[in-house]
């Protein structure tokens, strides 16, 4: 029984055995995960939503694009790190595993104190450049300065995660932020129907949380001797390595900076709808958040997947797990979509008692509904291109469906559809500019994974055999 047990919490070898079930056991902790994960967001908005009111709903929602937005660097380390980690894995490199580790611990520790020193000076003069309403402006602020003075926690545990997934190793995470999202609930109830701390409230009990799963993770890591060593000369910055995971992880965080650039702009648009709609633009987010989510843990699993077996020089299983992958994908999609339009009051009603707020949220989510199959086929294919070491490709099609579609589409269908009784557009352009961007991005992907460049980004030493 306790052996049974153990292996459940050990890594996971994907380059043997049948493709489409070692991604969805792979899979399966992370999605809980992940889920998990957003809850941290979702119950600091249904806190204040519920115990101080609509307009704190509103500045959590406003703080949220920018708070992401700072998060991309460790977002980038992170892809980064897993990419490499996987791959040395795959192919049992312990001195090159070793030292993308240790480098990756180095370069999160300078990112974090970068972020905390220079970035919260910035806090109020990027909210006033984002015309956020005086009425909730300085609830964002203090949200957002508590949370980038506790930035450490959230991005010392987005990298070890990063890291234990790599190593196959998807169980551990889990528990540690299951944990960590009980303590979040308990405290947000705490601080703000308590000690009635408001906004700044939530804040603080997230970043205790994400600090407390940090901590695990890296003493998971230190028990895990048998793969890789964790000792100073490892841990002291290695430029090669430095150099090989921000080469490969910046572009999956530029990807990310230029999607949540994109959601900061479209802020500024929201903002100018007044507190209702965003209000409803929060909720709808945080619904959106749990509907994403298998998304992006197939998109994590795959990434895994093909950077195991391009290690492990097997090209052909890494064709074979991204076709069964991304159909297992776009399956889950298509029944959380039914779910979204079957139950879509229900689900906003958690948030909120304001009616007119329910209907509104609810009819503006059925418009994004479909949207979720095309972002599994997307985040399914991107992540294989990733695993093989093409980080780039992704970050392009981003900042196509971003920048050049959704940005221009949302303020053009705003713009020309203004009336007097509507002089700053109908504000339905917030949803349906993503919902195309979204289908877009999917054609793309799909696209460029056939035409097969992403082969050609396999290091040398894993594709010899190919």
């Amino acid at each position: 029984m306790l052996s049974r047990f153990k292996q459940l919490f050990a890594q996971v070898d994907m380059t043997v055995g049948r493709p489409w079930e070692k991604i969805v056991a792979f899979t399966i902790p992370m999605l809980i995960g992940n889920i998990a994960q957003q809850l941290y967001n979702t119950v600091d908005s249904i806190v204040v939503g519920r115990y101080v009111g609509d307009n704190a709903l509103a500045a959590v929602g406003s703080a949220s694009p920018i708070l992401n937005l700072l998060l991309v660097l460790f977002v980038g380390i992170s892809m980064g790190a897993s990419i490499m980690v996987s791959q040395y894995f795959g192919s049992n490199d312990r001195e090159n595993l070793s030292r993308t580790i240790g480098s990756s611990i180095t370069l999160t520790a300078a990112a974090s104190l970068f972020l905390m020193v220079f970035c919260s000076m910035l806090i109020r003069p990027v909210l006033h450049m984002l015309n956020t309403p005086d009425t909730i402006l300085d609830w964002c602020a203090s949200y957002l300065f508590i949370f980038l003075m506790g930035i450490s926690g959230s991005a010392y545990y987005n990298i070890l995660c990063g890291i234990l997934r790599g190593l196959g190793d998807s169980l551990s995470a889990l528990v540690y932020l299951l944990i960590a999202t009980v303590l979040n609930i308990v405290l947000d109830v705490w601080f703000v129907a308590g000690f009635g701390m408001g906004v700044a409230g939530v804040a603080l009990a997230t970043v205790i949380a994400q600090m407390i799963s940090a901590v695990l993770c890296m003493l998971k890591l230190k028990r895990m001797k048998h793969l890789f060593d964790l000792e100073l000369r490892y841990i002291k910055p290695h430029k090669e390595n430095m150099m090989t995971v921000l080469r490969l992880g910046l572009p999956s965080g530029a990807t990310q900076a230029i999607f949540s650039l994109a959601m900061v702009v479209v802020q500024s648009l929201t903002n100018s709808f007044g507190e209702m709609v965003i209000a409803a633009n929060v909720i709808i987010m945080r619904v959106d958040g749990f509907a994403m989510m298998p998304n992006f843990s197939f998109g994590t699993a795959m990434t895994t997947y093909a950077g195991q077996n391009v290690g492990a020089r097997q090209l052909d299983r890494v064709k074979q797990g991204a076709r069964q992958g991304t159909l297992i994908a776009a399956g889950t999609s298509a029944a959380i979509t039914a779910l979204i339009l079957v139950f879509g009051r229900h689900l906003m009603a958690i948030f909120t008692d304001t009616q007119e707020l329910v209907i509104l949220s609810a009819n503006m989510m059925s418009i994004l509904a479909a949207g979720y199959i095309a972002m599994a086929v997307t985040q399914s294919l991107s992540g294989v291109m990733r695993g093989a070491g093409d980080t780039v490709t992704p970050m392009w099609i981003s900042m196509v469906t971003t920048i050049v579609i959704r940005v221009p589409l949302a303020y053009g269908i705003a713009w020309i559809t203004r009336t007097p009784q509507l002089p700053q557009g109908r504000y339905e352009c917030i949803w349906i500019s993503l919902l195309i961007s979204w289908v877009l991005g999917a054609v793309l992907t799909a696209g460029c994974y056939r035409l097969g460049r992403w082969k050609k980004k396999i290091p040398m030493t894993f594709s010899e055999s190919q």
